[in-house]
């Protein structure tokens, strides 16, 4: 019997409650391919079937918190201020800017930049981390410095085709000692593998971190030759540890460093434990399966939730035919262990570069009367799984279903004959037949569009890269679907809100000699890439006219509001506006997006992401926009909401990412209403 999912029941060190135990009930409620693939090391505890009828652990925010890349650790992204709300919002204003001066077109000696950094509210402070390497301590009521560190890091582009960050994190001990250095520290990683631990009142060098206040994370990397292990995204602060992922080099290596996820103690930088999606025989053949995005946490349950990404290389499989349960999944992991709790596979054998790119929401949830503790794991596929945050099983059904196989034209490969599909939510896409072409660009080209798309196979989602035409037809791929920015939840009303591009690609492998022919270097994200070791190279377009134009019909970004008691659509809109050439598309086209959403209970959803570089307010309850701003360049992170002094304040990062556009900035804009 073929098992695509992994899956660890057992109890939880922090709950004396167990587990639901395998019954023949459950046989029969669980979908086979649920059950796992591999045995943990004891077998899971079966006296005691109550826990998933039990009352859940309440899951909402202590109080007013944003001091993590998402806000708060079960990656909600929701603020209970008030202050600003629906009847209010359009009087906000800009309460101050700052210009961090790092930040580069790429048009000089010094590489373009990209920054997603979410403002870090803590300690009082506003902290930022720059893609030039500086991490920036700011007055949150003025926006004056109060301090700055330099990495002094290398500015070369070791792993990526930009100089990018994600910002800093934010830990202090659980009684600080007046007067005492590094009781509250921020953590800052660079591309080449450095973790720096600063004090966050001063700015100072912790010396008890690590090598006087650096650690460097290339040490434990298994192939150091190939590229350092960049630390791109904050750490994850879960008590007192770091759970710390890193980013690579995509779609360069057949084998390539493995996933390692490391946690390590917060004020001495020691390695506690280590986590492998792949097995050691599957890292000689293979790579990657690492986590290059931030994670979410149940300190409740004890519990840590891991996005993991897909292995190496990413669009062909030859070289790892076996199944790999751990890759392209959500993995529960112990907090003191590291061990494994509960595996969930989003996509078996994935060879389309569909990794696991946001920390899943944590959310509780009353469905059929049932209160239920649930995680929502949004994907670039346009899916939105949802299972028990504590057990891994389905909250509402998620079924195997036959996916396309191959052409018969690509050597090696073996397919995987299903995948995973949700029922409720509905997919945020329809990716059942191509996408409609869009008359206007299609005129504007004189059929172009249309003679690509008779140029390219597709027959539903899942259908695999081919050597044949003009490649497979993607709906949507690397670009597409959810990224990064994740799913925010009011767990007052219990509503959901995702942002997601409506973007379509094309894959098409070359075998070796074929490759270096064609071969004309690659972009940001598209383009051609060698996949050097394997027998094919791959080139990964975005499917647009000589003009520029998208070939498949608008919107090309929507924001959507579910109800999570029933996982129904509440409302959904297109956001933002796509803008070329200068010009501006009407807002009922939408655009593309990156950066997530916030909300907050003044009833309001905060988002930037879009191509236009505005920063919006929307109802939650309606999805009326209320309110917007112009900002220096697109606002590729999610925001901050925080108060200081009794005012609300919400804060944006305008960085740019040069996959939406070439427009980078350096800004960083607070908005509050007036004094």
């Amino acid at each position: 019997m073929s098992n695509h999912h992994a899956f660890y029941p057992r109890q939880s060190k922090r709950r004396s409650q167990q587990l639901v135990p395998f019954t023949l009930s459950t046989l029969l409620l669980v979908p086979l391919p649920l059950l796992g693939q591999d045995t943990p090391d004891t077998e899971p505890d079966t006296e005691d079937s109550s826990a998933m009828s039990a009352a859940p652990i309440p899951l909402v925010p202590e109080g007013a918190v944003w001091d993590s890349f998402h806000g708060q650790l079960n990656a909600q992204k929701y603020s209970p201020l008030d202050q600003i709300n629906v009847d209010n919002v359009g009087e906000l204003e800009k309460a101050w800017e700052f210009h961090t001066g790092d930040v580069s077109d790429g048009s000089g000696d010094t590489a373009p930049t990209v920054w997603s950094a979410t403002p870090v509210f803590a300690n009082d402070t506003v902290y930022i981390g720059t893609p030039m390497y500086r991490v920036f301590a700011l007055d949150p009521a003025t926006g004056e410095e109060r301090w700055r560190f330099d990495t002094n890091s290398s500015q070369e582009t070791l792993t990526q085709p930009a100089l990018k960050s994600r910002g800093v994190a934010y830990w202090e001990a659980d009684e600080p000692v007046d007067g005492s250095a590094c009781e509250k520290i921020i953590y800052f990683g660079t591309m080449d593998a450095q973790l720096f631990a600063l004090d966050a009142d001063s700015g100072e060098l912790c010396e008890g971190f690590a090598d006087g206040g650096v650690l460097n994370v290339n040490e434990w990397n298994n192939m150091p030759e190939n590229w350092p292990l960049s630390l791109l995204q904050p750490p994850t602060v879960v008590g007192d540890r770091l759970i710390l992922g890193w980013a690579g080099k995509d779609w360069e290596e057949s084998i390539a460093p493995a996933g390692t996820v490391f946690s390590i103690n917060a004020r001495t930088g020691e390695l506690e434990w280590t986590f492998e999606a792949l097995t050691q025989e599957m890292r000689e053949r293979s790579g990657t399966a690492n986590v290059w995005t931030h994670m979410a946490a149940d300190e409740e349950l004890g519990l840590v939730y891991l996005p993991v990404a897909s292995p190496s290389p990413n669009f062909w499989g030859g070289n790892r035919t076996e199944e790999v349960p751990l890759a392209t999944s959500t993995t529960a992991l112990d907090i003191d262990t590291g061990e494994v709790v509960w595996s969930r596979q989003w996509v078996h054998h994935d060879i389309w570069d569909y990794d696991i790119n946001a920390a899943p929401t944590l959310m509780d949830i009353t469905v059929d009367g049932e209160e239920i503790p649930a995680l929502m794991q949004a994907t670039k596929m346009g899916f939105l799984f949802v299972v028990n945050r504590e057990t891994g099983e389905d909250v509402w059904p998620i079924e195997e279903r036959e996916v396309p196989g191959g052409d018969g034209n690509v050597e090696g490969e073996v397919y995987s004959p299903t995948q995973p599909f949700p029922t409720v939510p509905a997919p945020l896409l329809d990716q059942e037949e191509k996408p409609k072409i869009w008359k206007l660009a299609d005129m504007a080209s004189f059929g172009q569009c249309s003679a690509l798309w008779d140029d390219l196979w597709y027959e539903g989602m899942y259908t695999p890269p081919t050597t044949q035409g003009e490649g497979t037809l993607a709906y949507p791929d690397s670009a597409g679907g959810v990224q990064w920015g994740g799913v925010a939840f009011d767990p007052v009303s219990q509503t959901a809100v995702v942002n997601t591009s409506h973007i379509v690609q094309y894959i098409k492998l070359f075998n070796r000699e074929d490759f270096e022919e064609y071969d004309t270097g690659s972009g940001y994200e598209s383009g051609y890439s060698p996949q050097e070791g394997a027998p094919y190279g791959m080139r990964l377009e975005v499917a647009l006219n000589w003009l520029g134009m998208p070939c498949w019909e608008p919107p090309f970004g929507e924001l959507v509001a579910l109800d999570m008691t029933t996982g129904d659509v509440k409302w959904r809109r297109p956001v933002g506006a796509s803008q070329q050439f200068g010009f501006f598309m009407p807002e009922s086209w939408g655009s593309p997006t990156i950066g997530g959403p916030a909300v907050t209970a003044g009833g309001l959803i905060f988002i930037g992401a879009s191509m236009d570089a505005k920063v919006r307010a929307y109802s939650l309850e309606t999805g009326e926009q209320l309110w917007k701003d112009q900002a220096q360049a697109p606002v590729v992170s999610n925001p901050s909401v925080y108060e200081y002094q009794g005012r609300q304040y919400v804060a944006f990062v305008a960085g740019g990412n040069t996959i939406l556009k070439d427009h980078v900035g350096d800004q960083v804009v607070v908005y509050a209403l007036p004094e």
